[in-house]
């Protein structure tokens, strides 16, 4: 079975509260319970973390290393800024998926670019939870 990384960054635990008509009404326990059922359907076998903290973030990509299969990934504010995140999936070498709820390519200049992408396999945004099924299928197919 498959083991997969996902990884949310700073805020996503405040969804529901922050800026519902864009992010929508469920709430972050929504997002994790409908990912471990996505991945139950699809047999794999996820480990969820979030942080607020960008280092947190990089321990647990470094933590990755011979562990996991792939991760999948929503950055979050780090998008925009992380070089470090960027670097800690460059070393791990892992299959990564990077994940938006909301359309970044769509919302204000400095949204749109992403450090991540220079390294993710995909990118998926606007989808809200579904990105992150869609994201987790790709991570399935692969060999």
């Amino acid at each position: 079975m498959k083991k997969i990384l996902v990884i949310n960054g700073p805020n996503l635990n405040l969804l529901g509260l922050r800026e519902p008509a864009l992010y929508g009404a469920q709430n972050f326990t929504a997002l994790e319970a409908f990912v471990l059922s996505c991945a139950a359907e699809l047999s794999l076998d996820v480990e969820l973390f979030q942080s607020n903290h960008e280092g947190a973030i990089v321990d647990k990509i470094q933590a990755a290393y011979g562990v996991f299969d792939g991760i999948l990934i929503n950055p979050a504010a780090y998008t925009h800024t992380s070089v470090a995140i960027l670097d800690a999936l460059k070393a791990v070498a892992l299959p990564t998926v990077e994940v938006h709820l909301t359309d970044i390519s769509a919302r204000e200049e400095f949204r749109r670019f992403s450090f991540v992408s220079l390294y993710a396999q995909k990118r998926i945004c606007g989808k809200g939870f579904c990105g992150y099924k869609e994201g987790l299928e790709y991570l399935a197919q692969l060999p």
